[in-house]
C-alpha cells in the first residue's frame, strides 16, 4: 500500500482462503485473471452496513476484518482497496484510479468509483472487482476498442479523448457506457472523501436502497430492496421477497451474508 496506509499489514493467506484461491502466486497475467474472478465470485457487492447505521471504514485493518474475517462484502472502495493490497503483496505494480459513473446519465457526476490499472507481462489492464451489476469478471486490457467476451457479458474500452477512457458493456440495443476514467493516480484521502459522500448523502443510492450483488460464470444475482433478479443466458427472472425473514434467508443463501434473525435494514426504495 501507499504511505497513506503504511501501518497496516495484509494477511495474504487469510485473504486467499476467503476467495477460495490456491493457485500460483507469481505476478503474471494468468494469476491476475484468476484472482480477479475468484474475488468477484466470493466477495459480494453490498451496502448493508450503511442501512444498519454503521460507518464505512477504508483502513486496511477494518477492510480485512469485515470482508475477510467476518465474511462480509462491500462496495467499490472496500473491494478494490483490499484487492489492490493483495495484488501488491504478490508483487504486482498498479495504480489506483477513480471514475465517474455514467449508467445512462448525461450530466457529469463526481468521481465516486474506484478501479485499478495493473501492469503485468508487459501490458496494462483495467481491474475492477467492485462495480457490482454489470461489473467485470476478468481484467480487460487497456486497449482502445477491443471487445472482450467474459462468460455472460461482453465489454470494451474506448478512448474518449487523449485522457479519458470509457468502459462499456454490450447490451441487446448496443454498447452501454458504465463509467469514464483517467489514469491519474488517486490516494486514500481521495477515496475517503468520496466514500463519505456516497455513504451519507441522503440522495445517494447507497443510503436509500438495499443492494447485494454477486456474479458467477453462469449467472448474476442482483438484490435491490425486496426485488431479487437472476440474470442467466440473457434472460431475467424476478422474485419479490415477502418479508424480512425471506430477505435474511436470501442474503444467506445467495450471497453468503449471515445476519441475526432480528436484523432490520433501513430500506427506502428509489422512486
Amino acid at each position: 500500500m501507499t504511505a497513506d496506509d503504511a501501518e497496516a499489514t495484509l494477511d495474504l493467506d487469510a485473504y486467499l482462503a476467503r476467495i477460495g484461491y490456491s493457485g500460483s502466486r507469481e505476478p503474471t497475467r494468468a494469476t491476475l485473471a484468476a484472482l480477479h474472478l475468484a474475488h468477484a465470485q466470493h466477495i459480494p457487492f453490498e451496502n448493508l452496513d450503511i442501512l444498519l447505521g454503521r460507518g464505512i471504514r477504508l483502513d486496511l485493518g477494518s477492510l480485512q476484518q469485515k470482508l475477510v474475517h467476518d465474511r462480509r462484502g462491500g462496495y467499490c472502495f472496500e473491494q478494490n482497496l483490499l484487492f489492490s493490497a493483495a495484488l501488491e503483496a504478490l508483487g504486482f505494480r498498479l495504480t489506483r484510479l477513480a471514475a465517474r459513473v455514467r449508467m445512462g446519465h448525461t450530466r457529469v457526476l463526481p468521481r465516486t468509483h474506484m478501479l485499478l490499472a495493473v501492469e503485468t507481462d508487459g501490458a496494462r489492464y483495467l481491474a475492477d472487482v467492485g462495480f457490482g451489476g454489470e461489473g467485470l469478471y476478468l481484467p480487460i486490457p487497456l486497449v482502445d476498442d477491443r471487445p472482450e467476451h467474459q462468460f455472460t457479458s461482453t465489454y470494451r474500452l474506448q478512448g474518449e479523448d487523449a485522457h479519458h477512457w470509457v468502459l462499456q458493456s454490450k447490451r441487446s440495443e448496443g454498447w452501454f457506457e458504465l463509467y469514464v476514467f483517467t489514469l491519474e493516480p488517486q490516494h486514500l484521502s481521495d477515496y475517503e472523501m468520496a466514500n463519505w459522500y456516497v455513504s451519507t448523502n441522503p440522495q445517494s443510492p447507497f443510503t436509500r436502497t438495499l443492494t447485494a450483488q454477486r456474479l458467477t460464470p453462469e449467472a448474476r444475482y442482483i438484490l435491490r430492496g425486496r426485488e431479487f433478479i437472476t440474470e442467466r443466458d440473457g434472460q431475467q427472472q424476478l422474485q419479490t421477497l415477502a418479508d424480512d425473514a425471506a430477505l435474511l434467508s436470501l442474503l444467506a443463501e445467495k450471497f453468503g451474508l449471515e445476519f441475526p434473525p432480528d436484523t432490520r435494514f433501513r430500506n427506502e426504495p428509489l422512486p
